[in-house]
């Protein structure tokens, strides 16, 4: 069983990166593989709604989206993180976020938990959890909570080891999200699979 944990930050070890990992330690202390990927610093290429991906399978664009989508076919759940940007997370991980799903949407995600986290010095971070917690909603995902909103504060790295409530925060997400990939791969041993849900169905009133 592993979890994927997106730090859509470009600083590789920064405020998003501390709240990840503390998250990450909580699921390996419960058993669960992670692995951090990095989005970096080069640009994400926005999504240009060209449909290309419904028949490759994959996105038309190389510069980790696709290498990201082979590790999340066989990932068990997911923690996307990010800083604030004028309330709202990073461009680079909606960028980033709008490909994934919407070429890999439910083949990829569908059926397994996932988490938002966010980070920033004060304000803006239940917009920005808010806006991120909609992939999951749109790919059939159940969504991994806490104690508290999954937030961290602090502008360094430093800062954000201080803030014990925001730490204690991601150690409950950890313990829960583990919780939830444990059940539903019993579940999957029971034979008991996600719903199927009923065939798309788009009421459009504008001719």
């Amino acid at each position: 069983m592993k979890v994927l944990l997106v730090n859509g930050s470009p600083h590789a070890q920064g405020c998003t990166y501390t709240a990840l990992c503390e998250v990450a330690n909580e699921l390996e202390q419960n058993g669960i593989e992670t692995e951090i990927v990095q989005t970096g610093t080069k640009p994400v290429q926005d999504c240009i709604a060209c449909g290309g991906c419904k028949d490759k399978g994959c996105c038309v664009f190389e510069d980790g989206v696709n290498e990201f989508l082979e590790k999340a076919a066989q990932a068990d759940g997911f923690v996307f993180g990010t800083p604030v940007y004028y309330a709202h997370p990073s461009g680079r991980l909606l960028s980033f976020l709008d490909r994934a799903f919407y070429a890999g949407g439910r083949r990829v995600f569908e059926g397994k938990p996932g988490a938002a986290v966010a980070s920033a010095r004060r304000g803006g971070t239940t917009a920005t959890l808010d806006a991120v917690n909609k992939y999951f909603s749109f790919a059939g995902m159940p969504m991994a909570g806490s104690t508290y909103w999954n937030m961290v504060h602090g502008t360094a790295a430093e800062q954000v080891a201080q803030d014990e409530e925001g730490l204690q925060t991601m150690r409950n997400l950890g313990r829960n999200l583990a919780w939830m990939v444990k059940a539903f791969a019993v579940a999957r041993e029971q034979g008991i699979k996600p719903p199927v849900p009923e065939t798309t169905l788009k009421t459009n009133f504008v001719r």
